[in-house]
C-alpha cells in the first residue's frame, strides 16, 4: 500500500544517502570550484567583465520613516 508518507520518505534526501555525502565531500567541492573557474575564464574570454560592488551598497536604499501613529480608525 502506497500512501503519501511512504512516497515522501523515498523522495526526500536524507543525510545518510550517497547523494548527500557526495555534495559534502572534498572532491565534489574541488570539482565544483574547478567548473566555476572554467566558466569564469570562458566568460572573460568571450569579452565579459566582472564588476565589484562596494560592501556598503545595498539594493534597497533607506526610506524616510512614515508616521503611523493614530492612522488606524477607531
Amino acid at each position: 500500500m502506497k500512501d503519501g508518507i511512504e512516497d515522501q520518505g523515498k523522495n526526500t534526501r536524507g543525510k545518510d544517502t550517497d547523494e548527500f555525502a557526495e555534495e559534502r565531500s572534498i572532491t565534489s567541492r574541488q570539482r565544483a570550484r574547478s567548473q566555476l573557474s572554467k566558466e569564469i575564464e570562458d566568460f572573460l574570454a568571450a569579452g565579459g567583465a566582472i564588476h565589484e560592488v562596494d560592501p556598503e551598497v545595498t539594493a534597497d536604499p533607506p526610506r524616510k520613516p512614515q508616521p503611523k501613529y493614530g492612522s488606524r480608525p477607531i
